[in-house]
């Protein structure tokens, strides 16, 4: 093993708040049903829509910009954020 210690799909399946960080086209081009796309650039602004939610999902091309965008919540104060990692990694559960 040696996979991701958080169960993604257990997390999902409670309603987790899914957000794709790419770019909007990146997005366009095929994304998770359900998610919500907010750009690694714009999530620092729109902070708001992270409040409240039980557990949030974050996930973009290769894992990369999801890492910073947890980074980022965790900066601000969330301890509920898990990197998805790809989108289609994410995809697959939902």
């Amino acid at each position: 093993g040696g996979g991701p210690s958080v169960n993604l799909a257990g997390i999902i399946k409670e309603g987790a708040f899914l957000v794709d960080v790419r770019t909007p086209g990146e997005f366009a081009g095929g994304h998770v049903k359900w998610a919500v796309n907010i750009p690694l650039d714009k999530v620092s602004a729109q902070l708001s829509k992270f409040k409240n939610q039980k557990n949030i999902i974050v996930f973009c091309q290769s894992g990369g910009r999801s890492g910073q965008a947890k980074t980022i919540l965790e900066q601000n104060g969330f301890t509920n954020v898990v990197n998805g990692g790809t989108w289609n990694n994410v995809a697959q559960y939902c």
